[in-house]
């Protein structure tokens, strides 16, 4: 408990000598790696359409989430509405494409993470947290100062800047990154993010720095670390194969790796013809003997199904 202490008091000054420099950071927006450069501070909105201040959807306990954060109680989760990156095929699209939810201060958002700690929650998961870092941050150094002792989770879709997530080193417990492309032609012609595979390799290998392999406690619940999660695209848009053999060579074979089949071509991917279709079974198979065969060992991977599940299915492999 001494040491969970220390670390939390850490957090709560990491998170108080940033306040100036995330306040000045938003009169010209680089959070994400599309570096906009919008003045949020003062009422433009940034490529993802945020202001200043955080929108929140819902939150609320997840039990669908990668095991090791649902556990037996739930993910505090709190899911942001907007993003920064623009997939045809999102399947959240009712609150990541509009400002569906609330804006709220950084001071209710630390009241909603203390709610969540009394709902017995496993940790506080940031579900597309990336606009509203300067808020998240604020809020935490509240929290924190109220109580709050839960692991956090930065649940991104992996295009951050790469000195966003230096700045959170010592405030983020649990990395949540995807890795959703290998190729920069398909991240820019599907999630309109150019440049997408360096930065995203270069921020996953900083949050591995940061956390280390994923930590698990006595209960099989997470308590640090990294998970990488690999959405599987069909007619191999994704790319997954490619992946993996970067995440063997340059992360280690020991990493956490949550691989998911659940795509069905939601929101406009239905006008992209590659994407019109579910993921087929083959390339399915083709991904999990590649798993195989570098040697993976730690994680989950969602079953091949017919039909979708917004819940995480997955088992171990």
């Amino acid at each position: 408990m001494k040491k969970k202490s220390l670390h939390i008091k850490k957090k709560i000054i990491k998170s108080k000598d940033l306040f100036p420099k995330f306040n000045e950071s938003l009169t010209r927006c680089e959070l994400c790696a599309h570096k906009c450069k919008a003045d949020r501070y003062n009422g433009e909105t940034g490529y993802c359409g945020c202001g200043r201040d955080p929108i929140v959807y819902t939150y609320g306990p997840h039990h669908g989430e990668e095991p090791p954060l649902s556990g037996y109680s739930g993910s505090g989760t709190i899911f942001f509405s907007l993003c920064n990156l623009g997939c045809v095929y999102c399947q959240n699209h009712k609150f990541s494409k509009k400002k569906n939810g609330k804006i709220i201060s950084a001071r209710e958002l630390a009241d909603i993470m203390l709610q969540l700690q009394k709902e017995k929650c496993h940790n506080i998961n940031l579900v597309s947290p990336t606009p509203f870092v300067p808020s998240i941050v604020e809020a935490l150094s509240y929290a924190c100062s109220d109580g709050l002792i839960l692991p956090i989770v930065y649940n991104t879709g992996g295009y951050d800047s790469l000195d966003t997530i230096r700045s959170l080193d010592g405030i983020v417990d649990i990395y949540l990154p995807d890795m959703r492309y290998s190729s920069d032609e398909m991240a820019e012609m599907y999630s309109h993010s150019p440049g997408y595979v360096e930065n995203n390799r270069a921020i996953v290998m900083e949050m591995l720095r940061q956390t280390g392999e994923l930590v698990l406690s006595g209960d099989g619940i997470a308590d640090r670390g990294l998970i990488i999660r690999l959405l599987m695209l069909p007619s191999r848009v994704s790319g997954t194969e490619n992946t993996l053999e970067f995440i063997s060579k340059r992360l280690g074979k020991n990493q956490y790796l949550s691989v998911m089949s659940q795509y069905y071509p939601a929101y406009k991917a239905r006008a992209y013809k590659k994407l019109s279709k579910r993921l087929e079974r083959e390339y399915y198979d083709e991904i999990t003997d590649k798993m195989k065969s570098l040697g993976f060992s730690n994680g989950w991977i969602q079953p091949f199904e017919e039909g979708f599940d917004p819940d995480f299915a997955g088992e171990n492999f």
